[in-house]
């Protein structure tokens, strides 16, 4: 299932400001966040049993996100989707991404599934089930889970929302401590949404806090490897400050030989 919110472009200073919950088998194994080698460098979560990642950011600033999506039918993927996911990661751009994105649907059969791809130049969601298709991000508040992206008729969709804009999200230290509360809100009675989700073996397994500033400093990740409303964030933004400077310091060199 998945949720995940991105408020894009809104704030100066942290143009990408995400919050996501992670719904899982709770038996499915998966390591934290860690630096991936290889080029770019990448910070995400890897899924243990399938490869690949659900949520991640490379050293030039890209985010890739990815939900399940809901479909008529099954889709027989014969490929995981976390795998493409951490393909999109390996791109300098999100419309490189997207490029690549496409590349990849029209070679390989996936199940049903989300793709945010953002960066500080554009941002776009794939919703991908029998066909594709390509949605730009808004500026403001951008939220998916298992249908399209700001679906009116999502009630987990709409009551993130609502406590999302409850009051002005103007700076990212507001965004991550407002996001952080409602996606820790626990379940409050059978059928009715909620941004924790336990039903049986099948919960929310984690949860994850992302600024990505103008500067690499200014970066925050910060992750949670249970349901947020029993588990702490703990900060990974060091990793995330170490690959950004890394992307700025080389972007800086391939400038000034080509100068």
């Amino acid at each position: 299932m998945c949720l995940l919110a991105v408020q894009y472009r809104l704030v100066p200073e942290s143009p990408i400001l995400v919050a996501a919950n992670r719904e899982e088998y709770v038996d499915r194994p998966s390591q934290t966040p860690s630096i991936q080698s290889g080029k770019p460098r990448v910070l995400c979560g890897i899924d243990q049993k399938a490869g690949g990642t659900w949520l991640g950011v490379n050293q030039n600033g890209l985010f890739v996100g990815l939900t399940n999506r809901a479909t008529a039918t099954p889709l027989f993927g014969q490929r995981s989707r976390g795998q493409l996911a951490m393909d999109l990661l390996r791109c300098t751009s999100s419309r490189r991404a997207l490029e690549k994105a496409h590349a990849e649907f029209a070679k390989n059969r996936y199940e049903g599934c989300n793709i945010i791809l953002a960066d500080a130049k554009a941002g776009f969601a794939i919703h991908a089930d029998e066909r594709q298709e390509v949605v730009e991000l808004q500026e403001g508040l951008n939220i998916i889970g298992a249908r399209n992206l700001n679906d009116p008729d999502d009630g987990r969709v709409q009551l993130a929302r609502r406590l999302l804009t409850l009051q002005t999200l103007d700076s990212p230290v507001k965004f991550l401590a407002v996001a952080s509360k409602v996606f820790a809100r626990s379940p409050v009675g059978q059928g009715r949404p909620s941004m924790v989700i336990r039903n049986g073996d099948y919960a929310t397994v984690s949860s994850t806090l992302i600024a990505l500033g103008v500067k690499p400093r200014d970066a925050i990740y910060q992750f949670s490897s249970g349901a947020p409303d029993e588990s702490k964030y703990e900060d990974y933004s060091p990793m995330l400050r170490d690959i950004l400077s890394r992307g700025l310091r080389e972007a800086r060199t391939k400038a000034k030989v080509g100068s």
